[in-house]
C-alpha cells in the first residue's frame, strides 16, 4: 500500500488499469492535508497475481486499511472501478468509513440482460488481452475512448505507471470485477448512513446520471459535476476537485466519531 501525506487517514481507491501511486496533482494535494493510503487493487501492479470479486476486494481494502491505521475511522474516495469497490467496503464490511465520495462510479446494472450482456463483453476483452499479452496496445485503445478524451495530452506519466500491470492480472480483474459481474446496490444506499458525496466530470454524461441517482438515494448524499471534465475529472481537473473533496471531508459531519 502506498502511504503519503500528514493528517485524517484517506483510503483512495484507484480504477482499472491504474495503480495505487496514479493520483497525480490531485493526490499531491489531498497529501497536504490528509494521510493517503493507497493499496493496488487485485490484477494491478503490486497486486498482480491477487485475484478477488468485487465483494473479496471490499475485504482485502478493509483488512489493509485495519493493518494500517488500526480501528482509526477513515475516509475513502474510490474512482470508477475503485468507486464500485468503495461502495462494496461501505455495504459489505464493517470498516468504520467516516465520509464517502465517489468519482465516476455507479451502483451497478440493474437490468439482467443488459448486466449479463456487459459481463461477456468483458469476458471477451480479457481472452483478447491474454492471447495478446500485449499491455501497451491495451492501453492505447483502452485510453483512446472518448471517455478518456481529456487525458489523452496529459497522461504520458500515468502510461508508464499503468505499464506496471499485466496482461493476465488485467484480465482477472476484467473477469471478476467488471462492471458485468456487480450485483446492483442501488436499493443499498438509502441505508448507507455515511455521507456520500458523488462526483462526475461535466462531460461524463453517463455517470452525471448515475451521480445524481445515488446522491439522490443515500440519506446524507449529494452529487456536484467538474466542469471540463470527463470520466476522469480527478485527473483532468485535479485543483478543483481537490478542494471540492477537501470541503466534503472537512466541513461535512461525519458518519462515525474519530
Amino acid at each position: 500500500m502506498d502511504r503519503r501525506g500528514d493528517g485524517p487517514p484517506l483510503v483512495l481507491v484507484h480504477g482499472f488499469t491504474q495503480t495505487g501511486r496514479l493520483w497525480g496533482r490531485f493526490g499531491d494535494i489531498l497529501a497536504w492535508s490528509h494521510s493517503l493510503l493507497a493499496p493496488d487493487l487485485p490484477g494491478h501492479a503490486g497486486a498482480d497475481e491477487v485475484r478477488a470479486n468485487l465483494e473479496e476486494t471490499a475485504g482485502l481494502v478493509a483488512d489493509a486499511t485495519r493493518a494500517a491505521i488500526g480501528d482509526e475511522p477513515c475516509d475513502l474516495l474510490g474512482y470508477s472501478l475503485g468507486a464500485r469497490v468503495a461502495l462494496h467496503v461501505v455495504a459489505t464490511t464493517s470498516l468504520a468509513v467516516r465520509h464517502l465520495v465517489l468519482v465516476g462510479g455507479t451502483a451497478g446494472i440493474e437490468d439482467d440482460g443488459a448486466r449479463d450482456q456487459r459481463r461477456r463483453a468483458d469476458e471477451a476483452m480479457a481472452d483478447d488481452l491474454e492471447a495478446s499479452g500485449d499491455v501497451d496496445a491495451f492501453l492505447e485503445r483502452w485510453l483512446s475512448t472518448p471517455m478518456f478524451r481529456r487525458l489523452a495530452a496529459m497522461d504520458e506519466d500515468g502510461r508508464d505507471e499503468r505499464r506496471r500491470n499485466s496482461a493476465a492480472g488485467l484480465a482477472s480483474s476484467l473477469r471478476l470485477c467488471g462492471t458485468g459481474t456487480q450485483d446492483p446496490l442501488w436499493d443499498h444506499l438509502p441505508s448507507v448512513p455515511t455521507p456520500l458525496l458523488a462526483v462526475a466530470g461535466a462531460d461524463d454524461s453517463r455517470f452525471a446520471a448515475h451521480a445524481a441517482r445515488m446522491a439522490a438515494l443515500a440519506p446524507r448524499g449529494a452529487a456536484t459535476l467538474l466542469p471540463g471534465g470527463g470520466h476522469a475529472a480527478h485527473l483532468a481537473q485535479p485543483e478543483q476537485a481537490a478542494r471540492l473533496v477537501h470541503h466534503w471531508l472537512t466541513e461535512v459531519d461525519p458518519a462515525v466519531s474519530s
